[in-house]
């Protein structure tokens, strides 16, 4: 019937997150100097008072490290920093998206060039392109002519695309996909 049922902060202390200046624990730290000089082991009294005298903070990098390495940093600016990076790499994870265009295998002229103009526009903001012709009825019969047809978009897009493997069928479907050249 002991049981405690307080509230209690769930959340993970620290974890994720750098401890500095008073928070760190070590009594002995391994300092790194703000331009990445290794100055050596030291005393944490000691590295406070070096990131003190230059108006700066002590910040624990590698916690886990024995003695733990610690960096005399100015905290805002590196917490910027390291937001930036987390933003950049967010920004280049969208890079990527498979955008489908459906074709028929008898379609005429201008519709091909007008499809390829949307081909273009994905391939140019670094999408993939899957094309695919749709086969219905006896059209079936004459799986050739959407082979030709993926040949002839190939050779238009050559130049800002390449396949990412052969042509594949799957039923009444014929797909290419083409990836933006870098």
């Amino acid at each position: 019937m002991g049981r405690d049922y307080g509230s209690r902060d769930h959340r993970s202390h620290g974890q994720g997150q750098l401890r500095l200046n008073a928070r760190i624990q070590a009594s002995q730290v391994r300092l790194v100097d703000s331009d990445g000089t290794m100055l050596g082991i030291k005393h944490l009294s000691e590295a406070l008072a070096m990131a003190r005298e230059r108006k700066l903070d002590l910040i624990e990098i590698a916690p886990q490290a024995n003695p733990p390495v610690c960096k005399i940093l100015d905290y805002s600016k590196f917490k910027y920093e390291q937001e930036k990076k987390v933003r950049e790499s967010r920004k280049h994870q969208k890079a990527g998206l498979l955008k489908e265009i459906q074709l028929r295998p008898n379609i005429g002229a201008h519709d091909l060039d007008f499809k390829l103009k949307h081909a273009i526009e994905f391939i140019t903001n670094h999408d993939k392109v899957r094309i695919t012709i749709v086969f219905r009825g006896r059209e079936m019969q004459h799986q050739d002519i959407g082979a030709k047809l993926l040949e002839a978009i190939t050779e238009k897009l050559i130049a800002i695309a390449v396949p990412e493997a052969p042509p594949q069928r799957e039923r009444n479907r014929m797909m290419l996909t083409l990836v933006p050249k870098h």
